[in-house]
């Protein structure tokens, strides 16, 4: 489904529960292929479980990955887990053509969370020095962007209901002891589907 609203105009697509490296693949093809016309896209999809290591991720915060594969991205960032009960959110948009710069869309990507979070009357916060947010000192949502000739692609994931077990198994993000929170655990009880239209929602039509 399309937006154009004062926030984002783009193309809402809903893969369901998908591989990493499957979306991860499809990702690549789509920013080689897109064209000045192509319109923005963003994708709503659960992983199955995985450890990601952005692009100047250091393997020593890989503590023990046991069964749980690894793979190597071109996101940002450093280590993080994906799993069913995540919400990911992939944002295939082109930000010179939106006018739109780099660090303004963290903000607006992490500020959607935050509004979201609000709008369940819990309190959350970014942190400038390690992208995300936070609920006190809890992590609950972490980005990861690439961004070439002004087009932007990976995105955001949020915690709503999981097994947070694997983030034992790394330092979350490259960072010892970072503890993980999710929406289930701090009472929120909606559905995965009603939260993540809510913030898709939050997400396209918030002005930036």
């Amino acid at each position: 489904m399309g937006y154009l609203t004062t926030g984002i105009d783009a193309d809402v697509i809903d893969l369901g529960l998908v591989d990493y490296e499957q979306s991860y693949s499809a990702m690549q093809s789509f920013q080689r292929l897109r064209n000045p016309q192509t319109r923005n896209q963003i994708w709503v999809l659960q992983h199955n479980p995985v450890f990601t290591l952005g692009r100047n991720g250091k393997k020593e915060h890989i503590l023990d990955a046991g069964d749980i594969p690894v793979v190597l991205s071109d996101r940002g960032g450093q280590v993080t887990y994906h799993g069913p009960g995540q919400l990911i959110i992939y944002t295939l948009i082109d930000l010179k053509r939106c006018n739109i710069g780099i660090k303004q869309w963290v903000n607006h990507l992490e500020n959607s969370i935050i509004q979201l979070l609000n709008d369940y009357h819990i309190e959350a916060k970014n942190n400038p020095k390690a992208p995300g947010v936070y609920v006190g000192d809890k992590k609950i949502a972490a980005l990861g962007l690439r961004v070439s000739k002004g087009r932007c692609y990976h995105g955001m994931s949020l915690n709503i209901d999981m097994n947070l077990e694997p983030f034992m198994r790394i330092n979350p993000c490259g960072y010892q002891g970072l503890e993980i929170t999710q929406c289930r655990h701090l009472g929120i009880s909606d559905s995965f589907e009603e939260i993540s239209r809510h913030l898709v929602g939050d997400l396209i039509t918030t002005r930036l």
